[in-house]
């Protein structure tokens, strides 16, 4: 019975370890994505097509 619970914390742990892995990643792309929309926005006028 005790293995259950060894294996259940260990993937708890894991699962929260993904979870913030992902979540640091999404906010990072999302900062990027903010950052280089703020950019094309700025040289709008530049753009000739």
């Amino acid at each position: 019975m005790e293995r259950v619970y060894k294996t259940m914390r260990n993937a708890g742990a894991l699962n929260i370890t993904v979870g913030i892995i992902v979540t640091v990643i999404g906010l990072a792309a999302g900062i990027m994505s903010i950052v280089n929309g703020a950019v094309l926005l700025k040289r709008k006028s530049e753009i000739t097509f």
